[in-house]
C-alpha cells in the first residue's frame, strides 16, 4: 500500500502493516475523519489549513512505522519480554491510526463549548471497545483481543510502557506528525523540525527498573529542543492566533444561544440531536455523537443564518461571512486587572443594547511548552550521555530547563467591532503597561 503525502512524501505500508492499515481504513469510523478538519476554524486565518484528521491519522501511523524500525535497531540490549514483537507492533500501528477517532467537529473547539462534554479520548476508546462499531469488528478480525489491547494502549496501560508513551506522551507520533503537517498546510515554518534526526537520536535507557526511550548523546539534544520550541511557536502563532480565537468566540456564542433556545422549548431548525441532548443535560449515545462532523455543523450554521431568533441569526451570519470581533492583548503580568477590564467592556456593550455575555469574552489561551514530572518516575523524556548517569531532558537541556513546567498565557479581550472605540476608551488605563 503506497500513498503520496504532502508532508512525508511516499508513504508505504507493507506486509502485516498493510493488512492492519487497509483493514482499518475501510471502516466508517476512520472514514468519518475525512469530514473533521484538523485545525477547526484556523482556515479563516490560514487559507491552506483545510486538511483533515484523516490525513493526520495516516501521518501518525507512518511515523509509528518509522519509530518501530528504529526500535528494531536499538532493542538488542533489552530483555526478550521488553522487545517489540509482531503483536505489539500491530497494536501500536493501529493505535496511532485510530488515536483521533473521537474528535468532534471544529477540532478541540467542540468539546470546549459543550457543557460537561467528554474528552475526545474517551469517545475514541468507546468507539474501539464497542462491539457494534465497524472499527471494533475490524480489529477483532485482525487479531482476537486486539480491540481491548489498542484501547488499553491509548489509555497508557500496556505491557510495553515505552510503546504507550510513543502514542501519547511527551514526544509521541501524534505531535511528531501534526507539527510538520500543520506547518506545511498553514504555510508557516514555526513547527518544522528534523524528524529524521529525532528518530535517529533515540535509544533505550533503564529508569527505575523500566526501559524507556531516551535521547542519545549531546548531539541528540538540538533536534529534540527544536521539536519543543517548534510546538511552542505553533501555539503562539497558529493554534492561538487572535483571529482564530475571535472566530471561536462566535461559535461559543452560537452554542450558548442554541442551548438557551433548546431549554426554552424552541430548538432551532437543523439542530443536531447530540446538541439538543447536550443542552438538556441528557446522555449522548455513541451513534448520536458519531453522526457529528464539520459538514453537519456547517449545514446547521448555514440554516441558522435565517433563524427567527435574531441573536442566533446574527452570529451565524457573522461566522459564515467572516465578520470577526476585535481583540486587544491584556497585560500578562497583571491578571488582577483582567476581571475589571472584562467588566468595563461588558458594561459598554450592554449600554449599547447588546448581550455582553454573548459578545464580550475574556480569552486566556495557555500552553506549557515542555512538561516534565518532578519525581523519579520513568515518565517524561530522558537523556543518556556516555559515562554519565541518565538524566531528565530538562536537566540536560538549558533551553528546555527554562521552559520546564511553565504555563504561558497570552490573554486578550474579545469584543464587537461596533463598540471598538468605546471599549478601548473604557479600558485604556487598565491595559497600559
Amino acid at each position: 500500500m503506497i500513498l503520496r503525502d504532502p508532508v512525508h512524501g511516499l508513504v508505504a505500508f507493507e506486509g502485516r502493516a498493510e493488512r492492519v492499515v487497509q483493514t482499518l481504513l475501510d471502516t466508517r469510523e476512520v472514514q468519518r475523519l475525512r469530514r473533521v478538519r484538523q485545525l477547526g476554524l484556523a482556515s479563516l486565518v490560514f487559507p491552506g489549513a483545510e486538511h483533515s484528521r484523516f490525513s493526520h491519522a495516516l501521518g501518525a501511523a507512518h511515523v509509528m512505522e518509522r519509530l518501530q524500525r528504529r526500535v528494531a535497531v536499538i532493542e538488542r540490549d533489552l530483555p526478550p519480554h521488553d522487545r517489540l514483537d509482531d503483536e505489539a507492533a500491530a497494536d501500536a500501528l493501529a493505535a496511532a491510526l485510530l488515536h483521533d477517532l473521537g474528535h468532534g467537529p471544529f477540532s478541540h473547539m467542540f468539546e470546549e463549548v459543550l457543557p460537561r462534554a467528554r474528552h475526545h479520548e474517551d469517545w475514541t476508546r468507546q468507539l474501539i471497545e464497542d462491539p457494534a462499531t465497524e472499527v471494533h469488528r475490524a480489529l477483532e478480525a485482525l487479531d482476537r483481543g486486539m480491540a481491548d489491547r489498542v484501547a488499553d494502549l491509548l489509555r497508557g496501560d500496556y505491557r510495553l510502557p515505552y510503546l504507550a508513551r510513543s502514542v501519547s506522551g511527551t514526544l509521541d507520533v501524534d505531535r511528531a506528525d501534526y507539527l510538520l503537517r500543520d506547518s506545511h498546510m498553514t504555510g508557516v515554518r514555526y513547527g518544522l523540525y528534523d524528524l529524521d534526526w529525532v528518530l535517529q537520536a533515540l535509544c533505550f535507557a533503564e529508569v527505575g527498573g523500566q526501559w524507556v526511550l531516551a535521547v542519545e548523546g549531546r548531539k541528540g539534544l538540538p533536534p529534540i529542543e527544536s521539536f519543543f520550541l517548534g510546538r511552542h511557536f505553533m501555539f503562539q502563532q497558529v493554534y492561538h492566533h487572535k483571529a482564530t480565537r475571535a472566530a471561536e468566540a462566535i461559535v461559543r456564542a452560537i452554542f450558548v444561544r442554541v442551548r438557551e433556545l433548546v431549554q426554552a422549548g424552541s430548538p432551532p431548525e437543523s439542530t443536531p440531536v447530540a446538541l439538543r441532548k447536550a443542552a438538556l443535560g441528557e446522555p449522548i449515545s455513541l451513534g448520536e455523537y458519531f453522526s457529528l462532523d464539520d459538514a453537519t455543523l456547517i449545514t446547521s450554521l448555514s440554516r441558522w443564518e435565517q433563524a427567527t431568533d435574531p441573536w442566533l441569526a446574527e452570529f451565524a451570519q457573522a461566522l459564515n461571512a467572516r465578520r470577526l470581533p476585535k481583540t486587544v492583548p491584556l497585560p500578562e503580568r497583571a491578571p488582577e486587572r483582567w476581571p475589571e477590564i472584562y467588566a468595563r467592556a461588558s458594561e459598554v456593550v450592554a449600554d449599547r443594547g447588546g448581550r455582553a455575555d454573548l459578545r464580550v469574552w475574556l480569552d486566556e489561551p495557555d500552553d506549557v511548552p515542555y512538561q516534565e514530572p518532578d519525581d523519579d518516575s520513568p515518565k517524561g523524556l530522558w537523556v543518556a550521555i556516555r559515562h554519565h548517569p541518565v538524566q531528565r531532558l530538562g536537566d540536560a537541556s538549558f533551553l528546555l530547563g527554562e521552559f520546564r513546567n511553565k504555563r504561558i498565557v497570552r490573554p486578550r479581550l474579545i469584543f464587537p467591532e461596533s463598540s471598538r472605540g468605546a471599549v478601548l476608551d473604557a479600558i485604556e488605563s487598565l491595559i497600559a503597561l
